[in-house]
């Protein structure tokens, strides 16, 4: 049965709301990759299944473009923007970004040196205002790093979404300064399923010129890609993902995971169960003591809100698996996916409820015996002197929050 599968370190199958990289692949997607298993195909790309994705991007997109499979989307977004950005240059984004927060400089690292430099903006979403500041900030200054390309993630990792109109107005005030548009998509198909638009429409016809089509969120094992707007980026693309080590020999397996994505509205299926999935869970914790619940309805598969400790701790030896504590005390996110149920998010809501019924976890209270004097309390003791750090002695790494797991 589903919900007691073991499920390794991250607890029992249909109980894991962590992140969207802890589920598996959609039936579709294994069944491909058995298929391009058979026989022999050419080296590189030069086979049939990455003509078919090619193909199928194609249509999906209604224009020419090139894709670009790779393994990660950390590699994605960092050849991406060093075909827009220069080493001299910046790369502008939102100061609560994964190509800020969650890549370990990559960004820096495949551009060969550009800096990037954050822009605010409420939910997580770059405000236009700050971005015409910035841009015009020391604008030709030869001391300053000259902004290069514009970075934006569609959805954001606080589970937002920009709006097509959004996109364009920022895509304008970056095309009017010189600056290549990026979007870092790891949740496209979340994002475009909310909107209810045309993936053209929410990219290029926007002004976006290369974009990282997210797709292992969503269905796939180790296939993303980045998609080219702007044929005059095709070459230097091509050349920068053979030098990063991102043109796979037998490239026809990402190739064929890709195109299965893409056929018959899978990908779309999975977004929008995802999505749905994520408003149930929401509008069944409204109400519920111990429950706070930030900001607006979730527009993706992602839940924030705030639980009292007493119902994290039972969630957790309950063997759920969510983020807790990483962002501010006693905030939470669950993420849902294609592979939930609604069995699942009905459980958890149970278990939710159930444990928000419960009386805070503690020591109980001294029942007070007639005639006899309660013991005095003594003051906690007090905490040692910490030491501080000595010169070339690193600090340990917290490895208890499990920062290897993409936004």
């Amino acid at each position: 049965m589903r919900d007691t599968d073991a499920g390794g370190d991250h607890g029992p199958v249909g109980r894991n709301f962590l992140s969207d990289n802890t589920f598996g692949a959609s039936p579709e997607i294994g069944e491909a990759v058995a298929a391009a298993a058979a026989g022999h195909a050419m080296p590189y790309g030069a086979d049939p299944y990455t003509e078919a994705a090619r193909r199928r991007l194609r249509d999906v997109f209604e224009r020419d473009l090139d894709v670009f499979p790779v393994s990660s989307g950390t590699a994605a977004n960092g050849l991406a923007l060093a075909a827009l950005a220069r080493p001299w240059g910046s790369v502008l984004c939102h100061s609560g970004s994964h190509v800020h927060h969650d890549e370990c400089g990559a960004a820096e690292f495949f551009t060969g040196g550009s800096k990037v430099v954050t822009v605010p903006g409420a939910d997580s979403k770059v405000d236009p205002e700050a971005l015409l500041r910035e841009i015009r900030r020391r604008a030709g200054d030869v001391h300053s790093v000259q902004p290069s390309a514009l970075s934006i993630s569609q959805g954001t990792e606080t589970g937002g979404a920009y709006t097509v109109e959004e996109i364009r107005r920022l895509c304008l005030i970056a095309k009017a300064a010189g600056l290549g548009v990026h979007m870092d998509g790891a949740r496209f198909a979340n994002a475009l399923s909310h909107l209810d638009v045309s993936p053209a429409e929410m990219s290029w016809k926007a002004g976006v010129d290369v974009l990282s089509f997210g797709t292992t969120k969503n269905g796939t094992m180790t296939a993303d890609a980045v998609i080219s707007f702007d044929p005059a980026l095709s070459a230097e693309l091509a050349a920068r993902a053979k030098r990063a080590g991102q043109l796979a020999a037998k490239a026809r397996f990402h190739a064929a995971q890709l195109a299965a994505y893409l056929t018959d509205g899978l990908w779309l299926r999975n977004a929008h169960r995802a999505n749905a999935l994520a408003s149930r869970l929401r509008e069944g914790l409204e109400g519920v003591p111990g429950v706070e619940l930030p900001g607006a309805e979730p527009r993706m598969n992602l839940v924030f809100c705030v639980l009292a400790p007493q119902v994290t701790q039972g969630l957790l030896a309950d063997g759920y698996t969510f983020y807790h504590d990483r962002w501010e005390p006693g905030v939470v996110r669950f993420v849902t996916s294609f592979s939930h149920s609604a069995a699942d998010v009905e459980a958890l809501l149970a278990a939710i409820h159930r444990h928000a019924a419960e009386p805070p976890r503690g020591r109980p209270p001294a029942v007070q015996r007639p005639g006899v004097q309660p013991p005095a309390v003594q003051p906690p003791a007090a905490e040692p002197p910490v030491e501080p750090p000595r010169p070339g002695v690193p600090r340990p790494r917290d490895r208890s929050r499990h920062h290897c797991v993409r936004e």
